[in-house]
C-alpha cells in the first residue's frame, strides 16, 4: 500500500476510534481528522448540543459530510462517527480506503461511555442492531477491542496494509 490510501476506522461510541485513529495516523505519516472535533469547528458544537439543537438528522448529516468531505481531500486517517455508515453514499465512499471497525461487546461499549458526558443516553444494543450490517459490509478488518490494545490494533492495521509492526 503506498502512502496515497485513506483509513477509515469505524465503530460504535465507546469503541475508541480517535485512540486507534491517532496511532494509525502517526504510524502512517498522515493527519488525524475526528468528527468530533470536525463538528465542533464546523458547527460549533458538539454532537450530543448539535442533536440537541438541531436534531439527530441534522447530526448524522454532518457527520457523513465529515466523513465524505476528507476523503476528497488528501489521504488522511478518519476516525468517522458511527452513524456514518447508514449513508449510501458514506458506504459507497468507503469501497476505496482501507476500513477498520472497532468493536467490542455491548457491555464493554456501554461501561466505556458511562462516565462520558458525549451522549448519556447511549443504547449500544439499538445502535449496532441498527448499524452492524452497514460495518460489516464496508469493513476491510474488525477489531475486538476488548481483547485488544489501540496499540494492537494499529499493528493489526499495519499489518494488513503490507506495513512493518510500529516499533
Amino acid at each position: 500500500m503506498s502512502k496515497n490510501k485513506p483509513v477509515v476506522v469505524i465503530g460504535l461510541m465507546g469503541s475508541g476510534k480517535t485512540t486507534a485513529g491517532r496511532l494509525i495516523a502517526e504510524a502512517l505519516g498522515l493527519e488525524l481528522s475526528d468528527s468530533d472535533p470536525y463538528l465542533q469547528s464546523r458547527y460549533g458544537g458538539t454532537a450530543a448540543e448539535i442533536a440537541r439543537r438541531e436534531g439527530a438528522d441534522t447530526l448524522h448529516r454532518y457527520e457523513a459530510e465529515h466523513v465524505l468531505h476528507e476523503l476528497a481531500g488528501e489521504p488522511k486517517v478518519i476516525a468517522a462517527a458511527a452513524s456514518t455508515v447508514e449513508d449510501p453514499k458514506v458506504r459507497a465512499a468507503l469501497r476505496d480506503p482501507f476500513v477498520v471497525w472497532v468493536d467490542a461487546s455491548d457491555d464493554v461499549l456501554a461501561e466505556r461511555m458511562r462516565s462520558g458526558h458525549h451522549r448519556p443516553d447511549f443504547d449500544p444494543a439499538a445502535m449496532r442492531g441498527r448499524r452492524e450490517p452497514f460495518f460489516r459490509a464496508v469493513a476491510d478488518l474488525v477489531a475486538d477491542v476488548a481483547a485488544l490494545r489501540p496499540e494492537q490494533v494499529r499493528d493489526a492495521v499495519l499489518r494488513a496494509l503490507g506495513k512493518p509492526a510500529h516499533r
